[in-house]
């Protein structure tokens, strides 16, 4: 299915990443800083920034606040990467946008995240939103939603080994690079962090001005939350940090209209159960080795360590061998397909960098194919466990594509 903006947003395996700010401050001094007109949070991390994000907006929203949301990547279509109060941008809006925008993309050498950033800037300046909430698309230090000029609270996700190959082979120097997003008078939440990480945080704030502040994660006996698995407990509670600082700045935000908030939130993709030809599938777009681990101890916490159908899809540039090594059980079964459109790992590759995994290692042409197998090789059980299906978001966004035009 061809893409609505395929002539306007250059293929990020084309352009690849090239991170810098100063390619889009230059479009936007040009733009008349759009991104000036409203302030901003910030969320960085190596997983959960989503989910802290969609939790701050979700609280803000209830708390009767004009709020906007930048988040990053999609799974069905670019609009969902902007959110203007309660909804998407429109379609027509968005095209409309990033036409506008096309020559002087050129002329300054967009990325094609700096693009729709820049275009998500307009937008939100142009609904006048007084408050925006920028979930950081790659490291932090050099990503384009740290142009924004005010950012005075910022929020941090766990961090882990992922992207090494543009911030660093090590915790701390992908931890330094994400502590970028610091700026003096700063105030940062973050829950437990390895310590390695954590010392990187305290190191950077202490240097920079900023204040760190730790949170303990949320019981969720006494809080309920609308995105599903026990770790959101830490996100809620780094995005419960956030929004207690920015109600110490002044924005009118009570505990009433936050748990109202976290409970209507809603983050597609994580932890999702869906249905597909008559069987359910737990998907979730677990894609380097701290989120598999994750999703690794959500299953067992679910279910116990009961033998596991998956069908992943894995990028070429991924940790995959380090996934496989974090996720699976030693009853496990996972069918490696690739992730459409995009280079991916292949069932030989990972057999051969996995040998203690191959016997458990099989290959499809497709997903499709894939849930196939997996479906016929738990039918004699009788009450198997719903195949996962992680890997990589793009993945869970053409099968959540494809449930919805069954």
């Amino acid at each position: 299915m061809a893409d609505p903006f395929d002539d306007l947003i250059e293929p990020f395996n084309r352009r690849g990443v090239d991170l810098g700010l100063d390619r889009l401050q230059a479009a936007l001094a040009e733009l008349g800083h759009p991104e000036a007109s409203f302030m901003a949070v910030q969320v960085a991390g190596t997983n959960g920034k989503g989910s802290i994000s969609t939790f701050v907006h979700a609280a803000l929203q209830a708390s009767g606040i004009r709020t906007g949301l930048y988040i990053s990547p999609h799974l069905l279509s670019w609009c969902e990467r902007i959110r203007i109060g309660a909804e998407l941008i429109g379609e027509s809006a968005l095209r409309q946008r990033l036409f506008d925008l096309q020559d002087l993309a050129k002329r300054h050498l967009l990325t094609p995240f700096e693009l729709v950033t820049a275009a998500a800037f307009c937008a939100f300046a142009e609904a006048q939103c007084p408050l925006v909430v920028l979930e950081v698309g790659l490291g932090g230090r050099l990503d384009a939603t740290t142009c924004h000029p005010n950012r005075s609270v910022v929020g941090f996700g766990p961090i882990g080994l992922d992207h090494r190959e543009f911030l660093g082979s090590t915790l701390a120097a992908i931890a330094t690079e994400k502590a970028g997003v610091l700026r003096p008078g700063t105030v940062a939440i973050s829950a437990a962090q390895n310590p390695e990480v954590a010392e990187v945080l305290e190191q950077q704030a202490g240097a920079i001005g900023a204040e760190l502040r730790w949170v303990k994660p949320l019981d969720l006996g006494q809080w309920d939350l609308g995105i599903p698995g026990e770790l959101q407990a830490s996100n809620g509670a780094v995005a419960l940090g956030m929004l207690q600082a920015l109600k110490q700045a002044g924005w009118p935000i009570k505990e009433a209209t936050i748990r109202q908030g976290f409970a209507c939130a809603h983050w597609p993709g994580r932890l999702q159960t869906i249905h597909w030809r008559g069987h359910s599938l737990l998907v979730d777009g677990a894609h380097n080795p701290p989120a598999a681990r994750a999703l690794r101890q959500e299953l067992d916490n679910a279910s116990g360590q009961t033998a596991r159908r998956f069908v992943l899809g894995m990028l070429a540039h991924k940790q995959a061998p380090e996934m496989l090594r974090e996720l699976l059980g030693p009853d496990d079964r996972a069918w490696i397909v690739p992730v459409p459109g995009h280079p991916s790992w292949n069932g030989d590759s990972l057999r051969q960098s996995c040998p203690e995994l191959a016997e458990q290692l099989h290959t499809s042409p497709d997903w499709q194919e894939a849930l196939g197998q997996a479906w016929a090789s738990g039918a004699h059980q009788s009450s198997p466990e719903p195949v996962v299906v992680a890997g990589s978001l793009y993945l869970i966004g053409h099968l959540i594509a494809a449930t919805a035009r069954e």
